[in-house]
Parts: C-alpha cells; structure tokens; sequence
C-alpha cells in the first residue's frame, strides 16, 4: 500500500473547492481534446476524488481511477456508492513498474496530475505500458511558464530561483502549492520526456483562464495559465 498521500492533508479543501464541477477553463479543454469515449476503457490517472471518472463515465466510457490518496479516493467511492457509474478505483503509485500489470485502456486522462507525481518518468512509463499502439493521452496542468499573480495563484516555479531551476517546492502562501507543494518542470522537460516513451503530441492548448481569473491581475497582460495537450503512443514506445 503507498504512503499516506500529501492530498491525503488537504481533502476536504480539495474537494470543497473542486467538487463535481469540470467547466473550469483547464478541465473544460481536457475534455474537449477526448476522442470519442463511449465504449472505450479509459484510465483517469491521478484521479483524486473523482470529479474527471464521472465526467468519463458519462461520455459512455469503462473508467478506472487511480490514485495515491486513499483519503481523496474514499470520496470517489462514496460518491460512486451514492450514484453508481461504473467506475473501479485503485489505490496505488502510478509510478511503479507493477501497477495496473495487465491492464490495458484505449485512453488516459490526467487532470492537473503530472506536477504533483515526483517520478514523472515512472509515470509515463505506466501510461505507455497500459496503451496499445495508437492509444491516447490527454493531460492539463498549470502552464510551467506562469508566472503568478496573487497570493493564492503561485508562479508555476520557485520565485527565488526561477524558471530554470527544476525542483520540487512548497509556496509561500495558503493555496495548493503552499500546503502540498508542487515539482516544477520546464515546458521542454514535459515535452522532451513525452517524446522520450513514444507518446506523439498531436494537440495542444492553451485555453483562456476566463474573466474570474482575467480580474485578479488588473493592468497586467494576460498569460497562459494552464497548458492542455493530447498525445498518440507510438509504435516507438519504451
């Protein structure tokens, strides 16, 4: 069984503040960018309590949700008890060689995801190993060029070290990255370790953050926000 989760000291503000919800300007593009679902098996990776699985259930897909925070996981599966969808929840390291051995899906989601996994590499290993040739992966995460704005909308790296300088951080403030924490990554690390396992890109995204967001830096030019993009695996997978 993994170790407890860093979620696993946030879920109810987590879940307080996500909800059922996927209209948010990042979701909203992920889902946008899906293949068609209805009769495919997709895993949501990093699926926390399981707001993206419903949303992919309901486009007629077979999902399953994977997770390392057993607490956020527990909610998925009180929600799925309350109102059955069909999905399967596995409480596990997606970055591990064994996880999912012998699964196989014709897509994978991950929403928000990939800066919280600390083996990035791990992790598209298990997306590419649980893809057969032509599968997809659809991801969004906060834009690793961002800036930051306010004191809950941190820059996507550390301000005292910069853009350049990898490494995983905590924020000093009251919102995700500053409870949680974060791995920054450069946009050509992402890039550069998707091409690495055969994971082709084929869209990407860079949705508007809407008016709410567009507000909170008055005077300031607009940046991205988050990045959204959809990749094909390759017959050149690893």
């Amino acid at each position: 069984m993994p170790p407890p989760a860093r979620y696993d000291e946030i879920q109810d503000v987590y879940d307080r503040s996500v909800g059922d919800d996927v209209d948010d300007p990042a979701t909203a593009a992920l889902l946008r960018l899906l293949p068609e679902c209805d009769d495919r098996r997709v895993l949501d990776l990093a699926c926390g309590q399981g707001r993206v699985a419903r949303a992919l259930a309901e486009r007629g897909a077979t999902v399953v949700g994977i997770d390392i925070s057993a607490a956020l996981l527990e909610r998925a599966r009180v929600a799925e008890t309350r109102r059955p969808a069909g999905i399967t929840y596995v409480l596990a390291d997606a970055a591990r060689p064994d996880t999912l051995a012998g699964e196989s899906f014709d897509g994978v989601v991950c929403n928000f995801g990939l800066a919280d996994i600390d083996d990035l590499d791990g992790a598209l290993a298990t997306v590419v190993r649980v893809l057969p040739e032509g599968g997809w992966f659809v991801f969004s995460i906060l834009h690793p060029c961002f800036p930051g704005w306010d004191e809950d909308a941190p820059s996507a790296w550390p301000p005292d070290t910069g853009y350049y300088v990898e490494r995983w951080w905590r924020a000093a403030n009251s919102g995700y990255r500053g409870t949680v924490g974060a791995n920054h990554r450069m946009l050509s690390t992402y890039v550069n370790s998707l091409v690495r396992h055969g994971l082709a890109v084929m869209d990407v995204v860079e949705p508007l953050p809407g008016d709410a967001w567009s507000a909170r830096a008055p005077g300031r030019a607009l940046v991205p926000v988050y990045l959204v993009g959809r990749c094909r695996r390759t017959s050149s997978a690893t």
